[in-house]
């Protein structure tokens, strides 16, 4: 069976991204090798980034793309592998990524949903910023470096207290 992703050209979608090992903390370790693998990949494949959260070993964003573009795929593959090839190798890997010469850095899929309306959009960015939280990485979503929430307190999107109240979260996000 061949897994089928959702592709709406010009859409904007949530991902989940995860480390293979979730005992590491690369992302947070090497977030500014992350930026700029972002960075790059976004100079010859366009996206807006509408809210993002790095944790040590997953991060969750909300990408919209161009009008014509539903590529999201090829995306992530450049910012993992483009993050991967910056990383010195010393990770585990099986014998299915040695045969392949893969790194062993990240899982090989992503968790992906199409956004579907403004409520379904509120929903996805108010999980994304809370995610620190959750994790037990904060008390307050806003001490939380590597989000985008800063850029929503910042422009006067949400207070700076925002999210101090019990969030709640009922799963379905990919994690």
């Amino acid at each position: 069976m061949q897994y089928r992703r959702s592709n709406v050209k010009g859409g904007s979608y949530f991902f989940t991204v995860t480390l293979a090992n979730r005992q590491r903390t690369y992302l947070t370790d090497y977030v500014d090798l992350l930026r700029n693998a972002i960075k790059t990949v976004k100079q010859n494949h366009p996206f807006y980034i509408d809210a993002f959260v790095v944790l040590p070993d997953h991060l969750h964003a909300i990408w919209t793309l161009p009008m014509h573009d539903d590529d999201y795929s090829t995306r992530w593959s450049l910012i993992k592998s483009t993050f991967s090839r910056q990383i010195t190798p010393g990770e585990e890997r099986s014998k299915s990524r040695l045969s392949k010469a893969e790194r062993g850095i990240w899982q090989r899929r992503f968790w992906e949903h199409t956004i579907r309306n403004e409520e379904d959009y509120s929903r996805h960015v108010e999980y994304i910023h809370y995610n620190p939280v959750k994790h037990g990485q904060v008390e307050h979503a806003s001490e939380w470096p590597y989000s985008s929430i800063h850029r929503f307190i910042r422009n006067g999107i949400i207070n700076a207290d925002w999210g101090c109240e019990k969030f709640n979260d009922d799963g379905g996000f990919g994690e």
